[in-house]
């Protein structure tokens, strides 16, 4: 899947999903790009139900959201 996020820096997420139940891979094109190869080094081989119980509703600078909440959303649109 390839996610265009919303109000961050990251311009797309790409997810690969394991019987839709777990997270195979995630990257992010653009973004800080730190940030970004740590979630998704953090995330993969989780569920995908516990990852975005953790990541949802996560601000950055006041923005309402952020790339972590973003890769929530996508996923919720998976399941």
């Amino acid at each position: 899947m390839i996610y265009k996020p919303k109000g961050v820096c990251s311009r797309e997420i790409h997810i690969e999903v394991d019987n839709n139940e777990f997270i195979k891979s995630v990257k992010f094109v653009g973004g800080c790009a730190g940030n970004a190869i740590g979630i998704s080094q953090l995330v993969q081989g989780m569920r995908i139900e516990d990852t975005i119980q953790k990541l949802e509703g996560i601000d950055c600078g006041g923005r309402g959201t952020s790339c972590p909440d973003q890769l929530a959303k996508a996923l919720k649109e998976l399941l």
